[in-house]
């Protein structure tokens, strides 16, 4: 499947988190996957480390079971996520958010790809600085963000999601990932989308976000 007609900024403008526009009934081709960990792969990392590995999940039973510890860490969370109170949305589009996130909340096993990116590590208490932590993250964000740009532009969507962290060392028997020398970072399903027409969504003003030389 050749890409879509975007240019650059209309993919970086137009990739959205997809829940109800997945199509569960279409399978994903594997040479589509692959082409776009190829263009992950070319993502900045930290002292080009390239600590990165990707878990791509198809198989029914343990999509299954993925999905389940991810409902289950929301309906079960094992840390509290501390709300920070910053909140630049429309509460009118925040309604419309919560029903598209019960949609992939009950159709999550139906999601032909789970795609789980890890980063390899000495041990965990690699993070447990600030700048352990910043340079742990910064060196798999920019891969997962470059594989979803990808998928964008090959007419797939994705949706970032982590609640199944809660439970991440039963996702790591599940999938047999080495649970102290790993860390999980996500879980992003990945399907074709039902039309490609998404467009850029709002956001705050640059004025309101910018600070020049002080905040």
């Amino acid at each position: 499947m050749p890409p879509l007609d975007l240019t650059a900024d209309e993919v970086l403008t137009t990739t959205r988190a997809v829940r109800r526009r997945l199509d569960l009934d279409r399978p994903v081709e594997r040479t589509l996957i692959e082409e776009c960990l190829r263009l992950a792969a070319q993502a900045p990392t930290g002292r080009n480390r390239q600590r990165w590995d990707f878990v791509l999940v198809t198989d029914p039973a343990k999509r299954a079971a993925l999905a389940d510890l991810y409902r289950l860490g929301l309906a079960r969370p094992r840390q509290q996520v501390v709300r920070d109170g910053v909140d630049r949305g429309d509460p009118v589009r925040g309604r419309r958010i919560a029903e598209s996130a019960q949609y992939l909340f009950d159709h999550l096993h139906e999601v032909p790809v789970l795609l789980v990116p890890c980063i390899r590590v000495r041990g965990r208490h690699e993070n447990a600085s600030h700048v352990g932590q910043a340079n742990t993250w910064g060196s798999i964000l920019p891969a997962v963000w470059q594989f979803m740009l990808a998928a964008r532009s090959r007419g797939l969507g994705t949706a970032w999601t982590t609640p199944h962290l809660h439970y991440e060392r039963e996702a790591a028997e599940l999938l047999s990932i080495p649970y102290e020398t790993v860390l999980q970072t996500a879980l992003i399903p990945v399907a074709h989308t039902i039309g490609t027409d998404f467009r850029a969504g709002p956001r705050t003003e640059v004025d309101e976000i910018a600070h020049w030389d002080t905040w």
